[in-house]
């Protein structure tokens, strides 16, 4: 058992909730930029771009269940969590910036494919080792239900504030509309700019978050000394601990709608700029008032899971994402929407995109925390805290969102025959009538499968509850049974034998 951890105060939830910039900013880029970086920049085929994004996150399928085991592993002095998270720092940051700025010939598609493969690859798993351990941190700074949502409310709110400001950052200075490029998103010296500034951030969250928090190291689950296990054993244990019944319920439900994310992150920028002919100085203003939506996604959260549970407040949510999400691109083609030239397109994009993230941040929040949740019951059942294993899939779905997401989107835009490297007003009426058809059914599909999916999960508040109860009274017991048998050792003393104890078990 750990020590007794002092209560979570306001400098915990904004320490904690700051070490996710790093992923806010990679995961911003990636769902955003960088499919039109090096497609329409680059010059990389849309479908090329689409499978290198997709083999990383089939690689990261694998890695991120075994960070996550390794993490739940580890016994060091500075615990579980932080010899990961401090290691990743550095060279996560080195090869998001070499992603943007390619040492190779870029005239040749076939480097070009692999340089995006590599490179994506090490950015995922490096990540991975900080991203893994440094959110696991949730189930063991706090057991309460209710704590958990506002601390990954302050865990949401900071990622998105880093993916925002870098995000506005992009389209502010870095792919402002030039003389040179009246469309900025297609100036390649802006994106090199980017990357080393996204690299600088993601450096300092590590560093900062990481020894901001190194203080609660005494007071984190520490790994019990044991016989190492056979390979067997290990794989038997992650096939128990994965085969939950809620845990699959909340992950099949989590990955399908990081893809319906995905999809739409990654067509974002092409709907903005080629349906929609909106210009930077434009998206600047969406960009800025998804600031907004953070906030409002914080403080909302809590309050939903309050009156609602967890479950029935994420089926609200995927339930008007189905039909938000798509419908302005679904009324303009069915002619209810304002034309491009209108005023009025402008101020109602930039509430329909507001209300959007909002959306995206509760589902965030709210599936983080069902996820803590599972860590008690898995712990009744087997006896194990595997917090880094059950947040590796958690990591892993939101690495979907780029992944499959981008994959559908290279796909999409390869079959409709999406033209390259042209300017907005250019592309064929009959392109971007294709994109909104099939933009709209995707979403509502997906995010309808999400909704099954998470119907299946079946931990309420009272269930969380009775669990931390039944440990409590197991651990006081186990307490016990060990201070009785030491005074088997001390003379003159009788011999003093346990109670026999109720099973306490379900």
């Amino acid at each position: 058992m750990s020590a007794v951890a002092p209560p979570i105060g306001r400098r915990v939830r904004w320490v904690y909730g700051f070490g996710s910039v790093a992923y806010g900013v990679k995961d911003n880029g990636f769902s955003f930029l960088l499919m039109i970086f090096y497609s329409q920049v680059l010059g990389l085929s849309p479908a090329l771009a689409g499978l290198a994004l997709f083999l990383a996150l089939i690689f990261d399928a694998i890695s991120d269940p075994l960070v996550g085991f390794w993490s739940d592993s580890t016994r060091s002095r500075w615990g579980r969590r932080h010899p990961f998270m401090y290691f990743s720092a550095l060279p996560v940051a080195v090869c998001y910036y070499f992603l943007w700025s390619p040492p190779i010939d870029i005239s040749n598609e076939t480097h070009l494919f692999f340089w995006l493969l590599g490179s994506t690859i090490g950015v995922r798993f490096l990540i991975t080792l900080y991203e893994i351990p440094s959110t696991s941190l949730v189930a063991e700074l706090t057991a309460d239900y209710d704590d958990r949502t506002r601390l990954l409310g302050y865990r949401y709110m900071f990622g998105w504030y880093g993916g925002l400001t870098m995000h506005f950052l992009a389209f502010a200075v870095f792919l402002a509309d030039s003389e040179a490029f009246p469309s900025g998103v297609l100036d390649p010296s802006g994106y090199s700019t980017y990357g080393l500034v996204a690299a600088i951030m993601i450096f300092l969250s590590i560093v900062i978050s990481s020894a901001g928090l190194h203080d609660r190291i005494p007071y984190l689950h520490q790994v019990q000394v044991r016989k190492p296990r056979p390979l067997k054993q290990v794989a038997s244990d992650l096939r128990d601990t994965l085969s939950n019944r809620n845990f699959l319920a909340l992950f099949f439900a989590a990955v399908v709608s990081a893809v319906a994310t995905g999809v739409s992150t990654n067509f974002n920028l092409y709907i903005n700029t080629y349906f929609w002919e909106f210009r930077s100085a434009d998206i600047q203003w969406i960009t800025a008032s998804l600031f907004v939506s953070a906030v409002v996604a914080m403080f909302l959260a809590p309050v939903m899971t309050a009156r609602w549970d967890k479950k029935k407040s994420a089926m609200i949510v995927y339930a008007v994402a189905m039909v938000w999400f798509a419908m302005p691109v679904t009324m303009r083609l069915l002619g209810f929407w304002p034309s491009n030239d209108s005023t009025l397109l402008l101020p109602l994009m930039v509430f329909h995109q507001s209300a959007e993230v909002t959306m995206l941040v509760i589902f965030g929040i709210v599936q983080s925390s069902m996820l803590a949740d599972i860590v008690e019951e898995n712990e009744l059942r087997y006896g194990r805290r595997e917090e880094g294993l059950f947040f590796a899939a958690r990591t892993f779905a939101l690495k979907a969102t780029s992944g499959v997401g981008t994959l559908l989107a290279g796909i999409i835009l390869q079959v409709i025959q999406f033209p390259r490297g042209v300017a907005p007003g250019e592309v064929p009426a009959e392109a971007l009538f294709k994109l909104g058809v099939i933009y709209g059914p995707v979403l509502a599909v997906l995010f309808l499968t999400a909704l099954i999916g998470i119907s299946f999960y079946r931990i309420t508040r009272r269930d969380h509850a009775d669990n931390l109860d039944i440990i409590a009274r197991r651990e006081s017991e186990l307490d016990v049974q060990e201070a009785l048998a030491h005074t088997d050792n001390i003379p003159g003393l009788p011999t003093v034998h346990p109670p026999e104890l109720p099973d306490l078990g379900r």
